[in-house]
């Protein structure tokens, strides 16, 4: 049985395809305004940008005592309409062939693709500064023993690099288990603190984690960690969303697969990078200086428009992959469309972006078109 962690935080729930409410649609009328206390004006929309989700009543009115005494004769009534609109967003990257990220492109230089049949943008926008929710998934299994202590200390360093006052981040470590040993903070010292106590567990799970020993031989649980932090962390988060895993990308263990974590991961619009942090003295050992996690990892980042960099065990190398995976998720582009299948029947739908300048497209390959549940009111 999956040791299930949860500690969602209370957001609506939004994946693509995004269930926009357009909570008011202001029309004109002759007559005059009623007195009643007036519903909430029309959502600034910005060229090329998709207003923010609204619920009716999240403003409040501007009316003052003494107002209804006015003249109302060039007032306008609003009258509240709502309009469901299932709208796909995707955030990319674009970079030239060398692999430079590209900046200042616009919607004009892009054609949206889903499952072969062209769509119509509705919006584009770059979101560097759209806040980001962050997991940090760490393998503590006996393969990582010689290289542990270097990931807690570069991914201390990113964190503090790469976290804004609007950001927050978790911490799951995984080897027999996968647990989560810090929920969503903003407080770098604190990740830092749920970092430093991972520590190497070769035993067997279900020994004190929880009420039923599931008594699994030892392992690397994986594809349950991934699983886990999708569905359980990031799929009821709102906005930017991604997961990094350290990890040598060995799974042995796991009650779920590769394409049970993939899809967990597209459900929950997380983008992954994995660092592959892998110490070949420990493979030279016991498995012949050979690891197979590499094709498995690269499977799950394409997937979800992460990638795959391999780091070893030096140190340099683990800082200097960390810091791309921070320029890139300060160089994102937003890219939002209505599908032409109006059909939600869960389904899997194939996405591609092209540059209409040949710019490599860093992105997600495909989303679940599944209902979603409207905002609250």
């Amino acid at each position: 049985m999956l040791k299930l962690f949860s500690y969602p935080r209370q957001y609506a729930v939004t994946a693509a395809p995004i269930l926009i409410l357009i909570a008011t649609l202001a029309l004109p009328f002759a007559a005059a305004q009623s007195s009643a206390a007036p519903t909430s004006g029309t959502p600034k929309v910005a060229d090329g940008q998709a207003a923010a989700p609204q619920s009716p009543g999240s403003q409040k009115g501007d009316t003052q005592n003494g107002d209804t005494q006015k003249p109302q004769d060039d007032q306008q009534p609003a009258e509240t309409l709502k309009i469901s609109v299932n709208v796909v967003g995707v955030f990319f990257n674009v970079k030239d062939k060398h692999g430079v990220l590209m900046p200042n492109q616009t919607k004009d230089d892009f054609e949206v693709l889903e499952d072969g049949k062209p769509q119509t943008i509705k919006y584009f926008t770059a979101e560097s500064n759209l806040p980001l929710t962050l997991g940090i998934l760490i393998d503590s299994s006996g393969s990582q023993l010689r290289v542990l202590d270097m990931e807690k200390e570069a991914g201390g360093l990113f964190l503090r690099q790469v976290l804004t006052d609007k950001d927050e981040a978790y911490v799951i470590d995984f080897n027999v288990d996968a647990s989560l040993i810090q929920d969503y903070t903003r407080d770098v010292h604190r990740l830092q603190a749920a970092l430093n106590k991972v520590k190497i567990n070769t035993g067997i799970s279900g020994m004190g984690g929880g009420p039923v020993p599931t008594s699994r031989q030892a392992g690397t649980v994986l594809y349950d960690a991934v699983y886990l932090s999708a569905h359980d962390m990031l799929a009821k988060e709102v906005g930017r969303k991604a997961m990094i895993l350290l990890t040598d990308g060995e799974d042995e263990g796991s009650q779920l697969k590769i394409k049970d974590a993939i899809e967990s991961a597209q459900k929950a619009d997380a983008i992954v990078y994995v660092l592959l942090c892998a110490d070949r003295g420990f493979y030279g050992s016991v498995g012949g200086g050979f690891y197979s996690g590499e094709n498995e990892m690269r499977k799950l980042t394409e997937a979800t428009g992460g990638r795959v960099i391999n780091v070893g065990n030096k140190f340099d190398k683990l800082r200097e992959a960390f810091d791309q995976i921070a320029a890139e998720l300060r160089s994102q582009y937003s890219i939002g469309y209505t599908s032409t299948n109006t059909v939600m029947d869960g389904g899997y739908r194939k996405l591609e972006i092209k540059s209409k300048q040949n710019y490599k497209i860093q992105s997600r390959a495909g989303y679940y078109a599944t209902a979603r549940e409207p905002l609250p009111q």
